[in-house]
């Protein structure tokens, strides 16, 4: 049993069915890194508009994020939020937990047993690694100011030239494939903090990440697709909104991902999104 370590965080109401799930990103979506005045009084009016809903439509929360634990607990406490979710699936969904009503983190025991059949080796993330360096003279700079988790290695990849970025990152997605690791590529954002023309290079296992969550949960929970909803920010949430049926990048989302999909919200982070729910749950207010 894991706790948030937020003493006054508690979970949103639990309801014995479930008829919607929401999904949402956390950095940049859910979570403004701006923390101003203005972002933090909308959202604080979006988690009590999202408790009632969760009464009201029998709605399940779930955060899907590449943060880690501390990173969520730190930020939530930056940003004095009232709710921690459902579920939280952290570390781009190598981890996943499900959250009690006192706000204790338990491991969901279905996707550990996954994760224990799934093949990740860190000694081939180095392998390869040292092969792009060596033999293609491809630079990964590794993320050590969070630590490298047992199922996910971060990195950078520092863009030189649109041009040589994007033979560079064909390769390492070819030879990733080759030794059988996932991974995932988006654009930085600097606005949550990463450096300016950079990609976050994850690697992680097969199967595993944003979309494979959203599957996961949607049977876990035995949703139908039709009533399916995510909110994203950047590159690595497009998959993730494509497999639901209601999937919406916000308008402060970075241009990398607006390229790639169609349905973006008019208004920013919380706005949007409760634009967008109070659109699909209209007698809801």
């Amino acid at each position: 049993m894991v706790y948030l370590n937020l003493k006054l965080t508690k979970s949103f109401i639990h309801t014995s069915t479930t008829k919607y799930i929401i999904f949402f990103d956390f950095d940049e979506t859910y979570f403004p890194h701006d923390c101003t005045d203005e972002l933090l009084r909308n959202l604080n009016e979006l988690e009590d508009y999202l408790q009632f809903l969760v009464l009201d439509q029998s709605i399940k929360i779930v955060w899907v994020t590449g943060s880690d634990l501390s990173q969520i607990a730190h930020k939530m406490k930056r940003a004095n939020m009232s709710y921690s979710p459902h579920v939280i699936a952290s570390n781009l969904g190598t981890e996943l937990y499900n959250v009690s009503e006192k706000g204790e983190l338990l491991l969901n025991e279905d996707w550990e047993h996954r994760l224990k059949n799934v093949y990740f080796s860190s000694r081939a993330v180095k392998e390869l690694e040292n092969e792009l360096s060596h033999v293609y003279n491809i630079k990964l700079v590794e993320q050590t100011q969070f630590g490298q988790k047992g199922y996910k290695w971060n990195y950078y990849y520092f863009e030189e030239s649109k041009t040589k970025s994007q033979y560079d990152l064909k390769i390492i997605r070819h030879l990733a494939k080759l030794n059988e690791l996932g991974m995932n590529i988006s654009k930085c954002n600097p606005k949550a903090g990463d450096p300016e023309n950079a990609y976050d290079i994850d690697f992680i296992p097969l199967n595993m990440g944003k979309k494979e969550i959203v599957e996961f949960m949607i049977r876990y929970y035995q949703v139908s697709l039709s009533n399916t909803i995510a909110f994203g920010d950047s590159g690595n949430d497009l998959e993730m909104l494509k497999t639901v049926q209601h999937g919406y990048l916000l308008e402060n989302a970075t241009e990398e991902a607006k390229r790639f999909h169609d349905q973006i919200t008019d208004s920013h982070y919380s706005l949007g999104i409760l634009e967008v729910l109070n659109k699909l749950f209209p007698h809801s207010k």
